[in-house]
């Protein structure tokens, strides 16, 4: 990302992170990144696109985070915890942020759909190396591509599903940040007791 760019969002998850979705508006958002409307409009065509792009930054360093110290464990289970539990450190620390985050990419917007489905594929690629206890790494020491088994891929991905709607649970004040990690728990259970007995 582009300085400027970066400088935009980074000023929209400060806004966020002190008065939540409603804060970010885009008005404000060039004022405090001293940018011009033009400027930002050029680059971000809504509020939603602007926190989507946040979203984008925070994998970024839940990325770095995890390729310095990816979660360990003796069992598949712990480390999948351990990348949730780093997750919860990461993001949800700062809940106006992470609230705002959340009702941006559930707009329903059409033309963020390819960037929510990155973001997906991010953290499967994430859950896949939890799973196998390997972390590739390509030449530049970022991550690489697992090349996950159709086996960790599905769980991956169900892992993933079901902690997106927690989190959406979350978001909503359906439970709080203990409840979601216990039900995350439970789910996981048995989604890998499950995939391990195959068909």
């Amino acid at each position: 990302m582009e300085e400027r760019s970066r400088r935009i969002v980074e000023t929209a998850i400060d806004l966020a992170e002190k008065g939540g979705f409603e804060a970010v508006r885009l008005r404000d958002v060039a004022a405090h990144a001293e940018v011009a409307l033009g400027t930002l409009y050029r680059r971000f065509r809504s509020k939603e696109e602007l926190l989507v792009a946040a979203l984008e930054f925070e994998v970024e360093n839940l990325e770095k985070r995890f390729c310095a110290r990816p979660p360990s464990g003796a069992s598949e289970m712990e480390r999948v915890m351990g990348f949730f539990d780093l997750v919860v450190r990461g993001l949800l620390r700062r809940q106006n942020l992470a609230r705002a985050l959340l009702k941006a990419v559930s707009s329903g917007d059409p033309e963020l759909t390819q960037k929510m489905a990155a973001y997906h594929a991010r953290i499967e690629r994430m859950l896949a190396m939890s799973l196998r206890d390997e972390v590739p790494r390509d030449g530049n020491g970022k991550l690489a591509d697992p090349n996950p088994s159709l086996r960790e891929a599905q769980s991956a991905e169900t892992l993933n599903q079901v902690w997106y709607a927690l989190l959406m649970g979350w978001a909503g004040g359906v439970h709080g940040q203990a409840p979601m990690l216990e039900k995350m728990r439970a789910s996981a259970e048995l989604i890998l007791r499950g995939s391990s007995q195959g068909p």
